[in-house]
């Protein structure tokens, strides 16, 4: 087990960095902030860890048996149907998430393909 002090000293320095990563854009001067490379991370990284995460879900989707990764498709063809009419994050990304869930707890498709 680790020594009491070491723990703490674990634990403050990792309030430290995530307080000091969550208040850094905002102690900066506007001048840094005006940057060309600053700027691109702002209006795309949101786009790139959103793409993360979709690969990071769906690489271990079995897509060579039954259901063939059918309920994962089916949820985030839905997500991307809702978000590009509604544009609402937090109601695509609900109703895809209710819709695998029931897909996948129920084994509706396996039972109505008979597999």
């Amino acid at each position: 087990m680790k020594e009491p002090l070491e723990l703490i000293g674990f634990i403050l320095a990792m309030a430290g960095a995530t307080v000091l990563t969550r208040f850094l854009p905002f102690w900066l001067p506007g001048k840094w902030l005006d940057n060309s490379f600053v700027r691109t991370l702002k209006e795309g990284l949101p786009a790139v860890i959103l793409l993360l995460l979709v690969v990071y879900s769906l690489k271990d989707t079995p897509v060579t048996a039954a259901p063939w990764g059918l309920p994962e498709a089916l949820a985030l063809g839905l997500v991307v149907a809702l978000h590009l009419w509604k544009r609402n994050a937090l109601l695509s990304i609900g109703v895809g998430t209710a819709l695998y869930m029931v897909l996948f707890q129920t084994g509706v498709l396996t039972s109505v393909w008979g597999l």
